[in-house]
């Protein structure tokens, strides 16, 4: 009985430990992605966008969510297919 506690206790808190590591990479995407896009495409602070400062904002920010999404996929692919590995050398 008290190994199924651990065990549920361990499933929670490591569902914990990915909720905050998936807000925190959600975290760092934003601020990253802001940083580079208002360099990029502000030229003069003011107090409202221009068009082209919109639309370039607006590029920006699909082009690196776009990038982001991609590196995440093929980060996530490889684990997996890591942990795959390593599973069917634990069997062999």
């Amino acid at each position: 009985m008290a190994d199924t506690a651990t065990g549920q206790n361990k499933v929670e808190l490591m569902s914990q430990v990915k909720q905050h590591i998936a807000l925190a990479n959600a975290q760092e995407m934003l601020s990253k992605m802001t940083e580079k896009c208002f360099k990029k495409c502000i030229q003069k602070p003011g107090k409202a966008l221009d068009n082209s400062e919109q639309r370039c904002i607006s590029q920006c920010m699909d082009r690196y969510m776009d990038a982001w999404n991609l590196v995440s996929r093929t980060y996530g692919n490889r684990l997996q297919r890591e942990h795959y590995k390593g599973t069917v050398e634990m069997a062999d």
